[in-house]
């Protein structure tokens, strides 16, 4: 890719004046894709200063400019779709299939959202008492995008900071930087005014932390630890900037016994499978109800044992490799610490899949036995593992739920609407999914408790990047 080895500052391609660099690393060959510079402070100062300089005069541009730049972006990403899918199938190690299906797919669903939101959007109102309320954009915004779902990320943050007048600083995973020099080259083309949008690679400590502690930062949105989310947060408090949070989770899936098992327990293993379980909101901890308990297992297991693992070149709908040697190893010692701890392996265990031999691949896994105490049940593994937790009430099934320092999404499985309803305004989660249902673009995105602060998608996507003006007349 010509242009992995550069930073995006001020409307052009340049060298970095870091000079340290690192791998980019195919996790299913495990071989070297390509190099990437890692950003230093001066590099990183360097894209805030252009972001600021545009900031005086992208801030005065109208809604309809903007619209008109991206309505360019979605014609062009359209045009580059497959490429984008195949970009993040080669460095994320999502499966093709699902890489176009799902997370190419995310680019177009949230940018077609925007711009139909931003359409409506009001930046001047008359209050109830006669006086006048502005929305106004916040300022410079730095970005911190995940390795996990890239453009969707990438996506949810660049897109309502250029919608609402502010100038931005993109730094993504390290992990996964290619789809985001991508997305550069797509803003170029549409003709963002130069500043309005700039991009560096680099890691956390250094690059994330220069974004964060910046005075001339005025707000940070960051996806990714909540370990890392809390550094930021430390980092951001000197200048008291505005921070937003999308961090991890240890959801709940509430399965009742009125269910069909077969159907809901396939469809809520997959689902934990999916993206070969890196997703933050997903139903990892699954809760049965004891009397159908012993046949949730059988079918889990089956489901399990089913599951195919290979190379995320080739179409289907299998499962890839986890994204790096890093998570590889959080996911072996988590299931370690699982059998360690007294649970039950119905499918799965440590190590890779049986006739692999290279790339970061593991076996999906399925615990039985567990209790809400365990590490498997209380740490976000980032992996296909699921943990089988049986209840015997309602009522206790939503204690478990909420016994948990996240809150960013549950399940609840069930063919009775009233009883759904009722469990669902009493757990303390963002977001709730009833029997499979799948959120759509323009509905916020976020949770409760140390999943996070703020919401991203639509509207509630817009108003966070925005100030509020009171104009108070006589």
């Amino acid at each position: 890719m010509e242009n992995a080895g550069k930073f995006y500052i001020n409307g052009k391609w340049v060298d970095p004046i870091s000079s340290q660099k690192m791998d980019v690393i195919n996790p299913a060959t495990e071989e070297v894709i390509t190099r990437i510079t890692l950003a230093s402070e001066e590099d990183v100062d360097l894209a805030v200063a252009a972001a600021k300089r545009a900031f005086s005069t992208y801030s005065q541009t109208t809604i309809d400019q903007r619209l008109g730049w991206l309505e360019n972006l979605l014609a062009i990403y359209k045009r580059r779709y497959e490429e984008v899918a195949r970009t993040i199938s080669m460095e994320l190690g999502a499966p093709i299939t699902m890489a176009r299906e799902q997370q190419a797919d995310a680019g177009t669903a949230h940018l077609e959202d925007f711009i139909h939101v931003l359409r409506d959007l009001k930046l001047e109102e008359t209050l109830h008492n006669g006086e006048t309320l502005l929305r106004e954009p916040i300022g410079v915004c730095g970005l911190i995008t995940p390795w996990n779902w890239p453009i969707n990320q990438i996506v949810l943050k660049v897109i309502p900071a250029l919608a609402t007048g502010c100038t931005c600083v993109l730094k993504p995973s390290e992990f996964t930087p290619l789809n985001a020099t991508l997305y550069a080259e797509m803003i170029h083309e549409a003709g963002f005014p130069a500043g309005a949008f700039n991009l560096v690679q680099g890691a956390g400590p250094v690059a994330g932390a220069t974004l964060s502690q910046h005075p001339d930062i005025s707000m940070m949105s960051f996806t990714g630890s909540t370990r890392a989310g809390k550094a930021i947060t430390r980092d951001a408090a000197e200048n008291i900037k505005r921070v937003t949070l999308e961090l991890g989770g240890k959801s709940p899936n509430i399965v009742f016994d009125d269910v069909d098992v077969e159907d809901r327990i396939t469809f809520s293993v997959l689902d934990v499978f999916n993206n070969t379980g890196q997703t933050c909101d997903a139903p990892t901890r699954m809760l049965v109800q004891r009397s159908i308990y012993d046949e949730a297992l059988k079918v889990a297991k089956r489901v399990g044992e089913a599951a195919k693992v290979g190379d995320p070149s080739l179409e289907g709908n299998h499962i890839g490799p986890l994204v790096s040697h890093i998570q590889f190893e959080r996911v072996q010692t988590l299931i370690q610490a699982g059998i360690n701890e007294g649970a039950t392996i119905l499918a799965g265990g440590v190590g890779r899949p049986d006739g692999i031999n290279e790339g970061y691949y593991t076996k999906p896994t399925i615990f039985a036995d567990v209790n809400n105490t365990m590490r498997i049940a209380r740490e976000e593994i980032f992996g296909p593992v699921v943990a089988m937790i049986p209840f015997d009430t309602e009522e206790e099934a939503i204690k478990i739920a909420n016994d948990t320092p996240y809150g960013l999404a549950a399940y609840i499985q069930t063919p009775d609407a009233a009883k759904a309803d009722r469990v669902a305004r009493k757990l303390r989660a963002g977001m709730i999914r009833i029997n499979g249902a799948f959120p759509r673009p323009g509905s916020p995105f976020g949770g409760y408790k140390q999943s996070g602060i703020g919401r991203e998608g639509g509207l509630f996507g817009l108003e966070d990047f925005m100030e509020i003006k009171m104009l108070h007349k006589p």
